[in-house]
């Protein structure tokens, strides 16, 4: 007889595959047959009954306990093995419905047939196998599903539970070129990118104290050995003092031969003593320039934003004092010191010999005071035409091929020499002063020596000196005063050397880069120029006049205007490389001048109007010249130019070496491969200046593509054009009008404004009457 009894669904699933039973018992009777699919129909209604109850269950809990730590076990959700443990139960479990969708507010996301409150998307994921397999959570499963359905380097976050606090990040951990987050130092970065940290100022000041200290603690044995040097000195003065006094009136052979013995051992040991002192000058030099040469060519980076670049010449002002620490003029100003203890020497033969010394002295210092003031304002002016004349021939240098093209050549001598001509100038009148208090002070010492030959010779006579002691005394004083006529000769190169080192101190004490930063999240993208004015420093022009425009990520916008308006200005300003008199442009709501430069920079992306790329490979100007750029970024920023095919066409590829003035590349090569090198790093924002002003057809196609490839990646493009094929490829258009904005809105709306003005938008290049 049939059992009627509905079986369990632990029964059902000791009962093996339903189907491949029902198939293999065909002796039974088609109302059994109906009877045992009646009793599975009840099984599978009470197990999705079961299913949604434990669903139920399950955003009960997660609502109860909001703020509990979900990486614990959740003791509400059946485990599988508690409900199912046959393969029969899984054929039955695939006639179901579709699995049901969770509430995101309140569930927790269910993956793979997981619960993970953590993974944030809220969402039941279908791979493929509907059966839905409920499992004791856990930390490790949800790490798993996390891993399987969150792509790398990407994080999600859910609406109601705020971001997520970011992972420390090992040095040696690299971010994908699609990532997002903080940047890495490579500008691609990742999610798990360390985020608004406090990062310390770089300090330049530190750097300078720290070479002034290696200067002092150098200086200090400088100063042991000068000692030792000094008296030794005094070998030769009594030397002649004993000869004169004990060997001539003696006439003993021992004691000349014993005190030439020790002369001679005095003396060698002078000369290694002088010779130690000036190693460690020069090895003092070296130290403060290797010191100081990083900070203030950085520090000089940074300045020249707001000049012509004149600061780059601090670094001529290190070789300067460099100069300085290993001259004799130094060594003249350490000796100095001991210049007292001679002239007590000199007092202790006899008072009147030292009064002469102490009189020459005081003379010698006037002189060199008066030589101070009469030379400086000459000296002055000198290096002020020399740094002219400098800053002349680097512009030469730059723009040799136009020179030699259009036989400049002798104009730009002529610039340059006039330059010269008046630091000459200033140079003979203050060499020529200080030659003639030079040559006073050699007559005061030589008058001197005079005065104490002849008044010893005196004090001899009257039997209060001896010869030897006459001899002595003067050439004791002639060390005495020795140091002061040395700082008179050498006096141009002290001014020289003071000057250079307080242009160095106010280069690094007054750098911006000294302030603390706050490394932010990386940015989105979303820029905002608010009522930008740019008045060039010295002028009384206008460049820019209150512009005011937005831009969401992902958007792109096309600047144009005539010749003149103020696009390329506006471009620079764009990515910080000139600060605006007044306004801001805001990066993701942040003053540019607000963000870490490095950041910032890792961030962005510019294609300038003038083109420079640096000498080395198309590899390395693309990788903006860094060592740790992997060869993956480097790919990936010539795929999104779409300058690939361009760069394997060249004889040596990526490899290819360019040479300071971009040979053997073409003008459209270079601005290429510049085009490379502004989207290096995954940017966020890309300003282009006039990208395609040296491209033929094919590169004005391969630009096309790739401003398509940056509104796939949502990279904020701001294109400075004149031409109108570009504004095919933006979503927005501003014009601008003598520094203002004439029209800013939606492509579509801007090119029908300006047809309404009898704009020929075929017209190539846009020309100024179009415009105005």
């Amino acid at each position: 007889m049939a059992d009627d009894r509905a079986p369990t669904f632990e029964e059902l699933a000791t009962d093996g595959d339903v189907v491949s039973s029902l198939d293999s018992k065909a002796e039974h009777s088609p109302d059994q047959v109906l009877r045992t699919l009646d009793r599975r129909e009840n099984v599978l209604k009470r197990t999705v009954k079961e299913i949604d109850e434990v669903i139920d269950h399950l955003r009960g809990a997660a609502a109860a306990r909001p703020d509990q730590n979900t990486n614990g076990p959740d003791t509400t959700a059946p485990t599988a093995s508690e409900r199912i443990s046959t393969p029969a139960a899984e054929v039955i479990l695939q006639a179901a419905p579709p699995p049901l969708k969770a509430d995101t507010a309140n569930a927790p996301e269910i993956r793979d047939g997981r619960g993970n409150g953590e993974s944030g998307s809220g969402l039941i994921q279908d791979d493929g196998k509907p059966e839905p397999r409920f499992e004791k959570p856990s930390a490790e499963p949800r790490a798993e599903a996390k891993d399987k359905t969150t792509m790398s380097g990407m994080v999600v976050i859910e609406g109601d539970r705020g971001p997520i606090k970011a992972e420390a990040r090992t040095p040696d951990k690299r971010g994908s070129p699609g990532g997002e987050g903080g940047g890495d130092g490579k500008g691609g970065g990742g999610g798990a990118g360390v985020f608004h940290k406090r990062l310390g100022p770089v300090d330049f000041s530190a750097s300078l104290k720290a070479g002034l200290r290696a200067i002092r603690q150098n200086l200090m044995i400088v100063m042991l050995f000068t000692i030792a040097t000094n008296i030794l000195v005094l070998a030769i003065p009594i030397y002649l003092f004993q000869i004169s006094d004990r060997v001539l009136t003696s006439r003993s052979i021992d004691t000349l031969v014993m005190l030439t013995g020790l002369i001679v051992g005095a003396v060698i040991l002078q000369a290694i003593f002088d010779a130690v002192r000036r190693m460690i000058l020069m090895r003092t030099a070296v130290e403060v320039a290797a010191q100081l040469g990083a900070p203030i060519l950085s520090a000089a980076a940074r300045a020249s934003l707001h000049s012509n670049g004149r600061e780059y010449q601090t670094l001529g002002d290190l070789q300067q004092l460099r100069s300085f620490l290993v001259s004799s003029t130094l060594l003249s100003f350490l000796d100095a010191p001991i210049a007292p203890f001679f002239v007590v020497a000199v007092f202790l033969i006899h008072p009147h010999l030292g009064s002469i010394v102490i009189t020459s002295a005081l003379l010698l210092l006037v002189v060199t005071l008066l030589n101070q003031k009469a030379t400086a304002a000459s000296f002055g002016e000198a290096n002020t035409f020399q740094s002219k004349a400098n800053l002349h021939l680097d512009s030469m240098s730059r723009n040799s091929q136009i020179i030699n093209a259009l036989a400049m050549i002798p104009e730009s001598v002529r610039i340059w020499g006039r330059d010269m001509a008046s630091s000459f100038t200033a140079q003979v009148v203050a060499q020529d002063r200080n030659i003639a208090f030079a040559s006073l002070s050699k007559a005061l010492r030589s008058l001197t020596q005079v005065m104490m030959l002849g008044w010893g010779a005196n004090l001899a006579l009257r039997g209060d000196l001896t010869g030897g002691m006459v001899i002595a005394a003067s050439i004791i004083a002639g060390r005495a005063l020795g140091p002061i006529e040395g700082a008179i000769e050498g006096w141009n190169q002290v001014v020289q050397s003071r000057a250079a080192y307080s242009r160095i101190a106010s280069l690094l004490q007054s750098s911006p880069l000294n302030f603390e930063r706050l490394k932010l999240p990386r940015p989105e993208g979303r820029l905002d120029v608010e009522r930008l004015l740019f008045v060039p420093q010295g002028t009384k022009r206008v460049i820019l006049n209150g512009v005011t425009f937005s831009l969401n990520p992902g958007d792109s916008l096309a600047v144009i205007g005539s010749s003149g308006a103020g696009k390329t200005t506006l471009g620079k300003m764009l990515v910080g490389s000139i600060l605006p008199t007044s306004g801001n442009v805001r990066l993701d709501l942040m003053d540019l001048r607000n963000w870490d430069q490095r950041q910032f920079g890792e961030s962005i992306g510019y294609l300038p109007q003038d083109v420079q790329l640096f000498p080395g490979t198309i590899k390395a100007n693309i990788a903006r010249m860094r060592e740790d750029a992997s060869d993956a970024e480097i790919y990936a920023a010539a795929k999104l130019a779409d300058v690939h095919d361009m760069i394997a066409q060249l004889p040596h590829g990526y490899e290819t070496f360019v040479a300071a003035d971009g040979s053997p590349l073409s003008g459209g090569q270079k601005q290429r491969v510049a085009l490379a090198r502004a989207f290096f790093g995954n940017p966020r924002m890309v300003v282009l200046d006039e990208p395609n002003s040296n491209l033929d057809s094919a590169g004005e196609a391969a630009l096309t593509r790739a401003l398509a490839h940056a509104r796939k990646q949502q990279i904020t493009v701001v294109t400075v054009t004149q031409r109108p094929a570009l504004l095919n490829s933006v979503d927005k258009v501003l014009l601008l009008v003598n520094g203002t904005v004439a029209l800013f809105g939606m492509r579509q709306d801007v090119l029908k404004a300006l047809a309404s003005r009898g704009m020929n938008l075929e017209g190539n290049p846009l020309d100024h009457n179009q415009l105005t």
